[in-house]
Parts: C-alpha cells; sequence; structure tokens
C-alpha cells in the first residue's frame, strides 16, 4: 500500500477553470465532472485558486438576488489552496485527509497543474487494498 503514490489514482481527464470564466460555466463543469471542486489555472496552468461547490452556491445566490450578473470565479476562488504531488504516497495524504480538509486536491508537478484526486478515489483505493476487509466477523475459538 506504501508504494501506491497519487499518481495511481489522480484524475487528468478534467479540464480546469480558466480565470476569468463566468460562475455558470463553472458549475456546468462541476456538474458535469460529478465534483464538488476544481482548480483555477493560468494559460500555462499554474495554479492561481480553486473553486468549489460551496464557492458557487453562495455568490449565485447573492448576484441572483441583488440581479448583479453573472459573476466569474476571479471573485469566489480560494487562492491559497493545498496542492499534493504525483510522488506522495496514497497513504500520507490519507492520514491528512479529515473534516475541515478538501475534498479535491490539485496536483502540481514543476509548478503545472497535471490532475487532481479525490477523497473518493482514495477511498476506493483504499477499500481494494485493504487487508482486514473479508475478515469474518467474529474470531474463531480452539
Amino acid at each position: 500500500m506504501r508504494s501506491l503514490k497519487v499518481s495511481d489514482v489522480m484524475w487528468n481527464h478534467i479540464e480546469p477553470i480558466r480565470c476569468g470564466t463566468p460562475l455558470t460555466k463553472v458549475v456546468k463543469a462541476l456538474l458535469a465532472n460529478h465534483v464538488s471542486g476544481l482548480p483555477v489555472v493560468d494559460d500555462h496552468r499554474r495554479v492561481l485558486g480553486f473553486v468549489s461547490e460551496q464557492d458557487c452556491i453562495h455568490s449565485l445566490l447573492v448576484s441572483s438576488y441583488h440581479c448583479e450578473g453573472d459573476p466569474i470565479v476571479d471573485d469566489v476562488m480560494f487562492r491559497a489552496p493545498v496542492t499534493v504531488t504525483p510522488e506522495m504516497a496514497i497513504v500520507d495524504l490519507a492520514q491528512n485527509l479529515g473534516a475541515g480538509k478538501p475534498k479535491v486536491y490539485p496536483v502540481v508537478d514543476h509548478e503545472r497543474l497535471v490532475g487532481i484526486v479525490t477523497r473518493t478515489a482514495i477511498l476506493a483505493q483504499l477499500a481494494k487494498a485493504g487487508c482486514a476487509m473479508d475478515l469474518p466477523k467474529f474470531a474463531e475459538t480452539e
């Protein structure tokens, strides 16, 4: 299990959000990809921020109420996202997960986004590799 790395379970097929993207397009991307958040990148795929469902809900609610038009991702993104490297061990990342921690991590290599890793992917890998998953409920006595 220790030899599994983030690169083994990351998704690299999801297109990141670009600065200046209207929030309605961000929401469509979140829903289409079935993720709770996505990294925001510049033209060189450097991670500048992170936008979550929660960020979008609040901003769209406020802008709709005040008839302010469509906000852009730059207005709501979190500007100091936690990133991980492709070489990070899954076990190390799993030990850092918990309440209040991100559900989606941008994976960065040489300052460029190469993918994302989700809690769900980590959970699935842990369950797949778990040694104690098929043990009987009660220990046999001799």
